[in-house]
């Protein structure tokens, strides 16, 4: 899982080194709102892949379960 989530992370970061010239080359407003798109998706997904290499969704998980379980006791009084 980790290797998927650094080879993604690779890829993004190419795609970002190749597309960066042609952001700053811009024809008109569609041309800005698409590379604006482009972008927040890119660090979406870079923002994503970096949560999996660092485990932080393990660390959330824990959390709901320890709700969910406060609930269940609270339920059976």
């Amino acid at each position: 899982m980790r290797q998927h989530a650094l080879l993604r992370l690779l890829l993004a970061c190419f795609l970002f080194y190749v597309a960066w010239p042609s952001v700053q080359v811009q024809g008109s407003a569609a041309g800005s709102y698409f590379w604006m798109a482009w972008l927040v998706f890119l660090f979406m997904a870079i923002g994503a892949n970096l949560a999996i290499l660092l485990n932080l969704r393990a660390q959330l998980v824990y959390r709901e379960e320890v709700k969910e379980e406060k609930q269940f006791s609270l339920g059976k009084n």
